[in-house]
């Protein structure tokens, strides 16, 4: 998996700073409200965890626009006929997506990813191939197929974004100020370790969120990982086909 990883962090991880992600904001579109100087969304299910929110930079809401509603179920349609294969989890494996953090148990969804499909969206969106396709845990023991996650680089526009999904349907994401564990190293920011430490300062719901805070604490600062994702939950119900879950 760390080959895996590493050519995703490779593929996507390219600086933009959240001053540059408000001046981006059209004029006319509505600002977003300012939480430690990042932008939240309003009726996100982030903003209901304070830890998760801290190092969560989401794209603000845009207006709905002529044309953005067909656009998103269009996408969806082709979408869900593409990928309904995946409901097995075997056949997504045959296809070449690996589990993302496998050594984290117990995860709410599941990202199944697959490397090439993450560079290929570096230049190009195709709502056939997400980067990661996303599972839950089902009843019986298995994994239940909800949805896909798409990807950006994180030197897109706000503009850019829009043309791949919609600002006034779809939510853009990224994670930003994760303080890692001494030793960690940047390959491992994104996985195993950025998911749980048993160090509860360090990680994805870490309590530590600056640069300074992390230096006095001995560990690793990351202004973020990644790039741009997206969550569409395709094979969930119609009221949380653009819920965005992790």
């Amino acid at each position: 998996m760390g080959g895996t990883r590493a050519a995703w962090i490779a593929a996507m991880a390219t600086a933009l700073s959240i001053g540059a992600l408000a001046a981006q904001q059209p004029a006319g579109h509505e600002q977003m409200p300012m939480s430690d100087g990042m932008p939240m969304m309003e009726g996100d299910a982030m903003a209901s965890d304070p830890l998760m929110t801290a190092h969560m930079t989401m794209s603000p809401r845009w207006p709905e626009a002529p044309g953005d509603r067909s656009r998103a179920d269009s996408l969806v349609a082709v979408a869900r006929a593409a990928l309904a294969k995946y409901r097995d989890v075997r056949v997504a494996e045959q296809d070449g997506y690996k589990m993302f953090a496998p050594k984290i148990k117990r995860q709410r969804v599941y990202h199944y990813t697959r490397t090439a499909n993450a560079i290929k969206a570096r230049w190009t969106f195709d709502a056939s191939a997400p980067t990661s396709l996303l599972y839950q845990p089902a009843a019986d023991g298995g994994l239940r197929l909800v949805g896909a996650m798409y990807t950006a680089p994180a030197s897109m526009t706000l503009e850019d974004l829009n043309r791949r999904l919609p600002l006034s349907i779809a939510q853009w994401h990224q994670h930003t100020n994760l303080c890692m564990p001494p030793g960690t190293g940047r390959l491992r920011a994104g996985g195993d370790q950025a998911l749980a430490s048993r160090d509860q300062r360090f990680g994805l719901r870490g309590t530590i969120a600056t640069a300074e805070a992390c230096s006095a604490a001995g560990g690793e600062f990351h202004e973020r990982v990644f790039g741009w994702m997206a969550h569409v939950n395709m094979f969930a119900d119609d009221s949380e086909l653009w819920e965005h879950r992790h």
